[in-house]
């Protein structure tokens, strides 16, 4: 049997279960647990599955994007702590970028005595925010509002990015894996690779409740990105196959 016809049978199966185990995998194909191995690294790679211990399952489609008011009370500690992870990589007298989303905000709330930066963002509430706390540099991107979000999307937005250089984006994402970053709302795509093409360096800010999850539209390759910076649940494949894509992976549990 061929890889291809190996991965249409582990994807019929995870779709049919849910969850599947390794050694019920190697039974039923007939191969070897080094090649159902490698079968589901590569699946994961494409974002078609997500890695459990001692097995696989299927990857979460995120169908609509949960609302500011929503995530700002979700995983607020986790995010806290990248937060505070994040600004430590912030160098002085640089112009960054804070795309939207409330895990870049809690890196906003650690940036407050940063007199020497410039900001960007397409985000209202982290304009608000650094307005009424802070004393650097605030530049809003404009463009068409996405009320869910409290943030500005479109041609636009992306249009006013590429204007610009950026010396390093935080980039924030709802639903990500191996294959990159997705999402459900078409017009944030093109932001998203504006900011990409406009900054020297990407570093992607998200909480491992994020990953194994996917959505219609794919808006960045994971090889765009620098460095990961997320919480200490991460999968132990999906660390190998960071560290193998050569990205820099920083969690808030580690000491950097």
């Amino acid at each position: 049997m061929i890889p291809v016809e190996r991965h249409q049978q582990i994807l019929a199966l995870v779709s049919e279960r849910g969850v599947v185990s390794i050694a019920e995998l190697t039974e039923r194909l007939g191969v070897s647990h080094m090649t159902i191995r490698r079968d589901l690294q590569k699946l994961e790679e494409q974002g078609a599955v997500l890695d459990v211990s001692g097995g696989v399952q299927s990857a979460d489609l995120v169908a609509i994007e949960p609302s500011h008011q929503y995530k700002d009370g979700m995983y607020s500690q986790q995010k806290a702590a990248i937060g505070q992870l994040a600004a430590l990589q912030v160098p002085p007298n640089s112009c960054i970028y804070l795309d939207a989303g409330t895990t870049t905000l809690a890196l906003a709330k650690h940036l407050s005595e940063r007199e020497d930066l410039t900001v960007v963002t397409n985000d209202f509430v982290i304009a608000g925010y650094l307005i009424e706390h802070s004393q650097c540099k605030i530049i809003h991107t404009g463009g068409t509002v996405c009320r869910e979000n409290r943030s500005c999307v479109g041609e636009a937005a992306a249009q006013a990015l590429r204007g610009l250089f950026i010396d390093l984006a935080f980039i924030s994402a709802s639903s990500w894996s191996m294959r990159g970053l997705s999402t459900p709302n078409e017009d944030k795509v093109m932001v998203k690779k504006a900011i990409v093409d406009a900054s020297r360096r990407c570093i992607l800010l998200s909480d491992t409740s994020k990953y194994g999850k996917i959505a219609t539209y794919l808006a960045l390759p994971i090889a765009v990105f620098d460095a990961i910076i997320t919480d200490d649940n991460l999968p132990a494949a999906a660390r190998e196959a960071i560290m193998q894509a050569d990205i820099t992976l920083m969690t808030t549990g580690e000491k950097n």
